[in-house]
């Protein structure tokens, strides 16, 4: 289906094609016609799959731009996609004189209260933040009527779940609440059912968690090749852009070290970067100014990089939900993307439940790895090390232990 056939205003068909927008994705496709109506929305779909557009077309449709109040309120867990969902709104209701905004940590409360004054008619926030003002500004919600929750995954997993709790129950007023995310575990399921009424369900990848466009490629190395791989491969297939994972800061300032003058079109951004910092690190690279950018998970989720042809795992990802967003920057919007992970023997048994779990058909290079083997030899070599007992790694996670590859 075509944008074009939509009952949408003029104003947003003409922005769509200064966009460049012209079929819709699946997900856009099941749920246009529901929130449009009001209805609440409960969906279930991949990272890349349009699900920013799926909300901020029809919830630019309903808004009223002659009221200076905030009509729809948009929940996420960081920074970096408050400000893409602002872009985004921005350019869906450039003609219409639509007026989003973002409030986030990290940023002047002074600032932020003389914007929201002036009028806003979307309000993107992180949860403390919006909390912050709740309790210490004029600002009010009773004009809200779309409630979205992006990536609630992720604010579930940051531990933002009271915090979401409150912010609904301070929407008194009659509205609709749309739930998008990747992933669907048991807190998600049990918000879900306690505060959308009787809402349509669209679940796109219960079966395919990862991009369907997206190759799955794996590599089994010793520890210390790691970085001597990574540059024959950066060399050799030359990405027009891509982005190298790291566990940890550490990891990744290590990695940024022995490789920034080898490759000098090349970043590194982490959580400990200040927000202008981060913020500029991320405009180079989605301008294709950076080829390169070096990440700790602060830029796996729900970030918008259209060029991005590879995602690097340098590190083993932590778990099978990391993995997935990740990889989930590249291969968006119908694009074909490359992830590439780099195993040792002692992420086997993390990585059997990896391709469990996410479905995948793993591509090899090299000659295939017989990871049951693998995994069973490493289980022994760690018993042997902790005097009979495993010594493997856990993670919790709610209320669920996940393995932590060592």
């Amino acid at each position: 289906m075509k944008f074009t056939e939509l009952p949408l205003k003029a104003e947003i068909l003409r922005a769509l094609e200064k966009m460049g927008f012209q079929d819709l994705t699946p997900v856009q496709e099941q749920t246009f016609d529901p929130v449009l109506e009001g209805r609440d929305l409960w969906a279930m779909a991949e990272t890349g799959s349009g699900k920013t557009s799926a909300c901020g077309i029809p919830m630019v449709q309903k808004i009223d731009p002659g009221l200076r109040k905030i009509q729809a309120l948009v929940l996420v867990p960081t920074r970096e996609l408050a400000l893409q969902y602002v872009d985004e709104l921005d350019s869906i209701g450039r003609y219409l004189n639509i007026s989003p905004f973002a409030i986030y940590g990290g940023f002047s409360m002074d600032i932020q209260k003389a914007k929201l004054s002036d009028g806003v008619h979307v309000l993107i926030a992180t949860p403390g933040r919006l909390i912050d003002h709740l309790y210490n500004s004029d600002l009010s919600l009773s004009d809200v009527k779309t409630l979205v929750l992006d990536e609630a995954d992720e604010m579930l997993d940051l531990g933002f779940v009271d915090d979401v709790k409150f912010i609904m129950s301070c929407i008194i007023g009659k509205h609709q609440t749309l739930l998008f995310s990747a992933t669907m575990p048991k807190d998600i399921e049990t918000l879900a059912e306690a505060y959308l009424h009787d809402p349509y369900k669209v679940e796109l990848n219960r079966e395919v968690v990862a991009p369907v466009n997206l190759s799955h490629c794996f590599k089994m190395i010793a520890p210390h090749e790691r970085i001597t791989v990574l540059k024959d491969f950066l060399k050799t297939q030359a990405p027009q852009q891509a982005i190298i994972f790291c566990n940890s800061r550490k990891n990744g300032e290590e990695l940024h070290r022995k490789i920034k003058s080898v490759f000098t079109s090349i970043e590194y951004i982490h959580g400990g970067l200040d927000q202008s910092r981060r913020t500029s690190i991320f405009d180079k690279f989605k301008k294709l100014k950076t080829k390169l950018l070096i990440a700790t998970d602060v830029a796996g989720r729900g970030l918008d990089f259209t060029h991005v042809t590879h995602i690097i795992n340098f590190d083993f990802p932590q778990n099978a939900e990391i993995y997935t967003h990740r990889t989930g920057r590249t291969g968006r919007m119908g694009r074909h993307g490359t992830a590439v992970t780099y195993v040792t023997p002692r992420d086997a048994e993390s990585l059997k439940h990896l391709l469990k779990q996410n479905n995948i058909e793993p591509e090899w290079e090299g000659s295939v790895p017989d990871l049951y083997r693998i995994a069973k030899e490493e289980s022994h070599k760690r018993k042997k090390r902790f005097g009979g007992k495993d010594g493997r790694g856990w993670r919790k996670k709610g209320k669920s232990s996940k393995f932590r590859s060592p």
